[in-house]
């Protein structure tokens, strides 16, 4: 209502003003009652959305669908309140008549050194033990260490030399056997860049630090790169030897879960039977990605009850 409107209302005599400020009380209990229906019905939305099936009777398929963040987050509360109890109820380490599970030894055969301790003198009467008493018994403690020898790469210079022929005074260089001029990296030391990079998902850079931290040579991520390459060119006939043998089995067991690569969602193919398993990384889940891994032979089973039977 403008000013001028209220000024008329009020000019026009003592019964227009009643008449309005009746009208607008009426307005403004309406307006009451439906703010606090809005805010009953409102309380009611908010005790459905956190309701579950932990909290209600509705079953587990009807809880609306979790972000990772979420589960992580309670499941990292969970594990804190688990911790929190148990470590009001338990003390740490081992607990009361637990029986100790040690690292069991391994057979004499397979022990490289065997290091005899005696003890320097008798805890009875104090008597100091000579060199000639130092025998060992039939009876004696075992504690056994595990230990890496110390770790370096052996470094080996192939020269190539150049003989004058005392016949016709041509000269002639000698030349670098196939498996060493291809690489100036050997076998294991390459065996073990792969197994890492590709076994254990170490990348390049990290490889790189590995292998100065670990053996002492210096590896460029390029190096480490061009071994992870060489060895994929390979291994290229085993593969399909592999895959061959997996997808003419009898039977073949395929699944797909989801995988992360360089921070982007991938999925990850895998057919299986008893003794082999493909393992493949492709951009998504779809019918083509299947295809992709098992071959076009199986396109017309794929979808039928005989191929999820």
């Amino acid at each position: 209502m403008e000013r001028a409107e209220a000024e008329a209302i009020y000019d026009s005599g003592r019964e227009s003003c009643v008449r309005v400020l009746l009208e607008l009380a009426g307005r403004v209990e309406q307006l009451t009652v439906s703010h606090a229906r809005l805010e009953e019905r409102l309380a009611v939305l908010e005790q459905k959305a956190r309701a579950d099936s932990r909290t209600s009777s509705a079953p587990p398929s009807s809880d609306p669908p979790k972000t990772r963040q979420q589960r992580r987050a309670e499941a990292r509360a969970k594990a804190k309140e688990l911790a929190a109890k148990g470590s009001a109820a338990r003390k740490a380490g081992g607990q009361d008549g637990h029986k100790g599970a040690g690292r069991s030894l391994v057979g004499e055969d397979q022990v490289d050194e065997i290091v005899d301790h005696f003890p320097d003198a008798c805890q009875g009467c104090g008597h100091e033990f000579g060199v000639g008493e130092q025998v060992a018994g039939g009876r004696f403690g075992r504690h056994q260490v595990s230990e890496l020898p110390p770790t370096a790469v052996v470094v080996t210079e192939h020269r190539t030399h150049r003989l004058a022929c005392p016949g016709c005074k041509a000269k002639t260089v000698g030349v670098l056997p196939t498996a060493v001029a291809g690489s100036a990296f050997g076998p294991r030391l390459a065996a073990a860049v792969v197994t890492l990079t590709a076994r254990n998902r170490v990348s390049r850079r990290d490889m790189s630090e590995l292998a100065r931290e670990l053996f002492g040579i210096g590896l460029s991520t390029g190096s480490v790169d061009a071994i992870c390459q060489r060895a994929s060119l390979a291994l290229a006939g085993p593969h399909e030897a592999l895959v061959a043998g997996v997808l003419t089995s009898p039977a073949v067991n395929v699944d797909e879960t989801g995988w992360s690569t360089a921070g982007e969602q991938r999925t990850l193919w895998t057919a299986t039977t008893e003794r082999a398993a493909i393992f493949r990384v492709a951009e998504d889940r779809h019918r083509d990605r299947l295809l992709e891994l098992i071959g076009e032979d199986y396109a017309g089973v794929v979808g039928s009850d005989r191929w999820w039977a």
